[in-house]
């Protein structure tokens, strides 16, 4: 594991961000989400342009304050990353079926939106619905990855503290962003919300930690929530997990 870089930005590697940079990410990952969430367009090829805003705002900040360094998040993928993939999706998703069976007997779920109407489509319709969240998934990653490394920034290069910890309390909070984040979606239930899917992506911030490669995290991003779908689909029905 010797050979993995270190995090990026947060520390001079390959370049170090400011704090105004940092500000600037942030407000384009905001400005992506509202229009993601703002602009619904429901019918395939339309419903690309919310995704792609939603995935290329944080891109091309991200390119404006690091320059030629903006790739720094991405490694490349061969077989032993396709293979990570799988594996972390596969613990994320095992992950939120055990967080939904400890957190039902207090905490009532509600399902992801398009969870529910998944079971009454048709093959095409399923994948019309499906390809837009290629991007929109890549752009979670973003939403997720980028406060994580914001956190560690503000915590090991500004404050000068342990490394250790900022990784420690970057997961949490990043989590729990990206967990307040879905309230809208889940119907402000914030058990679910912030526990459940703050659960979930930690899990993905992992992926993320162990390959220091966000193809990694957002293949298994992909593979978790495309598992849920298709279960969907298949059964027409599928055990809720805090993602829905």
């Amino acid at each position: 594991m010797t050979d993995r870089p270190d995090f990026p930005y947060y520390a001079g590697r390959p370049v170090l961000l400011s704090g105004r940079a940092w500000l600037i990410l942030m407000a384009s990952l905001a400005l992506g989400f509202a229009a993601l969430t703002l602009l619904p367009l429901p019918d395939f090829p339309l419903n690309l342009i919310p995704a792609l805003v939603f995935l290329g705002l944080p891109l091309l900040a991200l390119r404006l304050v690091s320059g030629a360094h903006w790739t720094a998040l991405f490694r490349p993928v061969g077989l032993r990353q396709i293979g990570l993939m799988l594996l972390f999706g596969l613990l994320t998703f095992a992950g939120s079926m055990a967080m939904a069976l400890i957190l039902s007997p207090v905490i009532s779920f509600s399902e992801n939106p398009v969870s529910l109407s998944v079971g009454a489509m048709t093959a095409p319709e399923l994948v019309a619905r499906l390809l837009p969240t290629i991007p929109q998934l890549v752009g979670e990653e973003l939403l997720g990855i980028l406060p994580f490394l914001a956190v560690l920034w503000l915590w090991v290069t500004v404050l000068g503290l342990s490394r250790r910890a900022g990784i420690a309390l970057a997961l949490i909070l990043s989590a729990l962003i990206f967990g307040a984040a879905h309230l809208p979606t889940y119907d402000w239930h914030w058990g679910q919300a912030l526990i459940g899917i703050g659960s979930a992506r930690i899990m993905l911030t992992l992926a993320y930690v162990a390959t220091r490669n966000l193809w990694v995290s957002a293949g298994a991003h992909i593979l978790n929530d495309w598992s849920g779908f298709l279960l969907v689909f298949a059964f027409g029905d599928a055990p809720i997990t805090p993602e829905g």
